[in-house]
C-alpha cells in the first residue's frame, strides 16, 4: 500500500454529511447549495449532436487519442487565443486535452513533482482539496499560503523567502479563486511567472471558472495570457488547466486541457500514455464543438450574473454579501461558529452549505475558513432565490 494514504484528509463533503447526520431538516423541500455542479441545462445544440447515431456509434469503435485529435486540440487553441491573447499557443505541442480538470490537476503532481530535490508544493488556503491530495501522494509536503480579505483572498508571496523558494517544486493557484472568486491581476501572475522561472517552479493554475465572471468588459486574466505578454511565449514553468464543467455546464463530460510550455506537456502526454486516461473520441468531438461557441457561455454567464445579484439583494436587509468578481460561489462571514451555522441552516430551512473550514487548514494556530461558508449558486434560479427567501425569514434564529 502507498504510505502516502494515510497522509490524506477526509474529504470536504465526507466531513459535511457527518456534521449533518445528526441534524432534523425543516419539512420543506430540500435545496443544496453545497456543491459547485453546475445545474444549468447543457446547450441544446451539444445534445442534438450526441444523440446523432452514427457518430456515437463509429466513436466507440475506435480506441481514443491520448494526445487528443487534431481537431480538438485546434479548437482548444482557438479558444485560447480569442479569450487569452495575446497568448497563441501550438496545438501540437502546447496543448493536451484531459478527463476534466480535477483528474488532471491530481495527475500533474504524479508526473511532474520532484519530491527529492523540490520537496514543497505551494497551495493556497483555503483550497480545493484535490491540490493537497495530489501533493501528498506525489510524496511533497504542501505548504500552506493565506489568501485573507485584506489582500483581496490571494496568496501573499511576498511571505517565502528565496530558501523556501529552493525547495519549491509546484505551486498550485486557483485564478479565479474557490471558494471566494478572488482574481489574480496580470502583475501578480507575472510577478510570480518570474520568481518561477529564477527558482525551478512549476506553476499549476486552475482556471475552471475562468468563464463565469461579473464584469462582461472586464474578464480575468489567465496564466499563459500574462506568460505571453511579458514575452514569455513558450509559457517556461506554466501550465493552466480549465473545462468544459462550468463554461459549458457540462460536468458530466469530464472534458477538459493543460495547456502551457511543451517540455512540460510532453512529459505529462508521456505519464498520461502509461495512465490510460484518454478522453472517448465521441467526448472529443463533443468537446470539439464547445469549445468553438462562445454564444452559450456568454447566455450561461448572464444567468449567473442575474441569479447571483437577486440572491444578495434578497438577503441584504438581514445579510449583507459581497458578490465575487468571478465564479458561482460566495464566501460570507457567519454570525456564529461556521459548523453550527451550517447545522442551524438545514435544521431551519432544510438549505445545505459548506463550511469554510472544511475547505481551510490551520496554519499558526488560524483557520481562514472559521466563520465563513462557501454557498454554491450552481441551482436553477428559482431555487436560489427560495433559498435567499427562506434564510431571510429564518436568519435570527440561524445566529
Amino acid at each position: 500500500m502507498n504510505p502516502n494514504l494515510a497522509r490524506l484528509n477526509p474529504y470536504p463533503f465526507d466531513r459535511l454529511n457527518q456534521l449533518l447526520q445528526t441534524v432534523t431538516p425543516a419539512d420543506q423541500r430540500f435545496i443544496s447549495l453545497a456543491m459547485g455542479e453546475p445545474q444549468h441545462e447543457p446547450p441544446e445544440f451539444l445534445i442534438d449532436f450526441l444523440k446523432q447515431g452514427d457518430m456515437a456509434k463509429q466513436s466507440l469503435k475506435t480506441y481514443p487519442p491520448t494526445k487528443g485529435t487534431n481537431e480538438l486540440r485546434q479548437a482548444i487553441a482557438g479558444f485560447l487565443r480569442r479569450r487569452f491573447a495575446p497568448a497563441h499557443p501550438d496545438p501540437d505541442h502546447q496543448i493536451l486535452p484531459v478527463n476534466g480538470t480535477r483528474e488532471a490537476l491530481f495527475a500533474v503532481a504524479q508526473a511532474l513533482s520532484r519530491p527529492q530535490a523540490k520537496p514543497l508544493t505551494l497551495l493556497p488556503n483555503p483550497f480545493y482539496q484535490i491540490y493537497e491530495g495530489a501533493a501528498l501522494l506525489a510524496g511533497t509536503t504542501p505548504q500552506y499560503l493565506s489568501c485573507p480579505a485584506s489582500n483581496d483572498f490571494k496568496p501573499n508571496f511576498d511571505d517565502i523567502d528565496a530558501d523556501t523558494w529552493q525547495r519549491v517544486g509546484m505551486v498550485y493557484l486557483c485564478n479565479p479563486g474557490n471558494p471566494h472568486g478572488g482574481l489574480m491581476t496580470e502583475q501578480d501572475l507575472q510577478t510570480l511567472i518570474r520568481t518561477a522561472i529564477e527558482h525551478d517552479v512549476i506553476l499549476i493554475a486552475d482556471e475552471c471558472y475562468s468563464e463565469i465572471y461579473a464584469d462582461e468588459a472586464a474578464p480575468p486574466v489567465g496564466l499563459l495570457q500574462a506568460a505571453a505578454a511579458m514575452g514569455n511565449t513558450d509559457f517556461k514553468q506554466c501550465l493552466a488547466f480549465n473545462s468544459l464543467s462550468k463554461r459549458s455546464n457540462l460536468p458530466g463530460l469530464r472534458s477538459g486541457y493543460v495547456a502551457g510550455n511543451a517540455d512540460l506537456i510532453r512529459q505529462f502526454l508521456l505519464y498520461r500514455t502509461y495512465h490510460g486516461s484518454a478522453m472517448p473520441v465521441h467526448a472529443q468531438k463533443l468537446s470539439t464543438l464547445a469549445w468553438s461557441d462562445e454564444r452559450h457561455v456568454i447566455e450561461n454567464r448572464a444567468l449567473y450574473r442575474t441569479k447571483t445579484k437577486a440572491f444578495v439583494q434578497t438577503l441584504a436587509p438581514v445579510w449583507p454579501i459581497t458578490p465575487p468578481a468571478a465564479s458561482f460561489y460566495l464566501w460570507p462571514e457567519t454570525p456564529i461558529d461556521d459548523e453550527q451555522f451550517t447545522q442551524n441552516l438545514m435544521q431551519s430551512c432544510n438549505i445545505k452549505v459548506l463550511p469554510g473550514q472544511y475547505l481551510s487548514r490551520t496554519v499558526d494556530g488560524v483557520n481562514p475558513g472559521v466563520g465563513r461558508v462557501r454557498i454554491a449558486l450552481v441551482a436553477e434560479q428559482s431555487d436560489c432565490i427560495e433559498a435567499a427567501e427562506r434564510i431571510k425569514v429564518c436568519f435570527q434564529d440561524l445566529g
